[in-house]
């Protein structure tokens, strides 16, 4: 990443707002020093705007459909395992994971939406596997993380037309995946 700073302090109110109006308890925000030990496992630095929300927001269980995995602990999957399960199950095969590319949320049957961490925007993008091909598993869904957060808010989000009975099925592929695999 460039290492652009961008204030994301207006997003990042609109997300807590909308995450405390679903009803739901939020977990804690994670300290600094999970956020430390999460990208010292990773290999990697957090996008800023992830990282915020994890650290001023909550430690996921809140977004669209299944919620935000958890970054690091917890009893179920989360950001952390996730990428590294992935990484380590597809090594060496077409299916290997992109490095710096983390899985955020479970949309079930083994999608997952990803943050690509090497983006300067946060780029999130759709894991698909189910067609059974290697090559057309990965998806952009959105240009930029801020923009993905911007239609979870107002429910625009691909996820929202689809449930609503629109076709979405005119997602690009993302290029890099199998150069990023390595």
């Amino acid at each position: 990443m460039m290492g652009v700073m961008i204030d994301y302090t207006r997003l990042l109110n609109r997300i807590s707002a909308r995450a405390r109006d679903e009803g739901l308890p939020l977990l804690a925000p994670i300290t600094d020093t999970e956020l430390v030990e999460a990208e010292s496992r990773l290999g990697f630095a957090l996008h800023p705007l992830l990282a915020d929300v994890y650290r001023q927001i909550a430690d996921g269980g809140f977004g669209p459909e299944y919620q935000l995995l958890r970054l690091l602990d917890g009893d179920a999957e989360t950001v952390v395992s996730a990428y590294l399960a992935n990484r380590a199950s597809g090594a060496g095969t077409e299916w290997a994971w992109p490095e710096g590319v983390v899985p955020i949320l479970t949309w079930g049957c083994g999608m997952y939406a990803c943050v690509d961490c090497r983006s300067d925007e946060g780029t999130v993008l759709l894991f698909e596997p189910n067609p059974g091909d290697p090559d057309a598993a990965w998806f952009l869904d959105t240009p930029s993380l801020a923009q993905w957060f911007e239609d979870y808010l107002d429910d625009t989000g691909w996820w929202v037309r689809l449930e609503d009975g629109e076709d979405v099925d005119d997602m690009p592929l993302w290029p890099h995946a199998r150069a990023r695999a390595s």
